[in-house]
């Protein structure tokens, strides 16, 4: 417990299961959290469970008027981030694809959310992290962006990449100004993002035996390596690539 006492960090997808579950961990390791995702019924209820330690930042991270807004309104409470966790994203299942298959708009709307999304938040809070002792960038990535686990999802593999390599390059662009950058690669894990999939049973047994560990993966398993990278623990750590998948990038 307090591992991250006296901090103060973002989560962007802090309404869904990972981003929510990552955000609930900071606050119990004493951090002050700030909630970055779609104003709903799910935010308001993140912010109600974790209680005094959250602020709610409505915003859609598409909008960069939205996103450079709300970091403004962060900054005039806490004045830097110790750390930034991005986490928000979409899986278009059923309108993803191979590339000869997938719509433009099915395309746009994905690197919308994962990539430009990310992009969005990364450059309108990385003074911020510029701003902490030691400022620690977390990005939520896929496997489907490092192996051919992506086949069948063109577009949402391409996006996870792109993001991926945002975090390296920003790990050399701001190593200077105090700032590590890294990722997590999440194995299958049961979220909302996949519940339709998850829902049909024959999916949810291919997805299982697609892990060696045997079992999909839960927000929960993913929130240790979280609370590390936001830690001073992870201080020598940036550019780097934490699996945390069940070793399906392995397999």
């Amino acid at each position: 417990m307090n591992r991250l006492s006296g901090k103060a960090g973002l989560v962007t997808g802090a309404a869904g299961g990972i981003g929510s579950a990552a955000a609930r961990a900071f606050a119990a390791e004493g951090a002050a959290v700030g909630l970055i995702d779609v104003a709903g019924p799910a935010l308001d209820r993140v912010r109600a469970d974790i209680g005094d330690a959250a602020m709610a930042l409505a915003a859609d991270v598409t909008d960069e008027a939205q996103v450079s807004g709300q970091m403004r309104r962060w900054a005039g409470r806490h004045g830097r981030a110790d750390f930034l966790y991005v986490c928000a994203g979409c899986q278009l299942h059923g309108s993803d694809g191979p590339v000869g298959e997938v719509p433009l708009n099915v395309w746009n709307a994905t690197l919308a959310v994962n990539l430009t999304g990310t992009f969005l938040t990364v450059k309108h809070g990385i003074e911020l992290l510029c701003a902490a002792p030691s400022g620690s960038l977390i990005l939520c990535g896929s496997p489907t962006g490092l192996t051919m686990t992506g086949a069948g999802y063109a577009a949402y593999a391409a996006s996870k990449a792109g993001m991926m390599s945002l975090a390296r390059t920003t790990a050399a662009d701001y190593a200077a100004r105090g700032v590590r950058a890294n990722v997590i690669v999440p194995g299958t894990t049961a979220t909302p993002l996949i519940a339709s999939l998850l829902a049909d049973p024959a999916v949810r047994d291919r997805l299982i035996s697609g892990s060696p560990i045997g079992r999909l993966g839960t927000p929960q398993d993913l929130t240790g390596i979280a609370v590390f990278l936001a830690s001073d623990e992870s201080r020598y750590a940036t550019g780097a690539t934490f699996c945390v998948d069940g070793g399906l990038t392995q397999r």
